[in-house]
């Protein structure tokens, strides 16, 4: 059983950084794209990036510059650098993976961007 654990998320004043990780164990095929989305409250789940096992990357556009993809495949791992973050920013970020024709979600970890 495929599982997801996200780490990283914390209160963090605007202007400053964070980095989250998230760790996939149990598939027994490759990953094909891992993302980041996140939710903050009263709002839909949005896609804030991803990136293919070739290295591709999907930024969107009110984080692009300022938020960074990257993984390292050997651990089946996604990483997401957030600079120059902002009050908007908050909200509960989530890991997926593709495997095969499935999607897989973390738990989610909260970032709260806040003076």
């Amino acid at each position: 059983q495929v599982q997801l654990v996200e780490s990283g998320g914390g209160l963090v004043q605007p202007g400053g950084s964070l980095r989250l990780s998230c760790a996939a164990s149990g598939n027994r095929f490759s990953i094909r794209t891992m993302g980041w989305y996140r939710q903050a409250p009263g709002k839909q789940r949005e896609l804030v990036a991803a990136i293919t096992s070739g290295g591709s990357t999907n930024i969107a556009d009110s984080v692009k510059g300022r938020f960074t993809i990257s993984r390292d495949n050997a651990k089946n791992m996604v990483y997401l650098q957030m600079n120059s973050l902002k009050p908007e920013d908050t909200a509960v970020y989530y890991c997926k993976v593709d495997i095969l024709w499935n999607q897989y979600w973390g738990q989610g970890t909260q970032v709260t961007v806040s003076s």
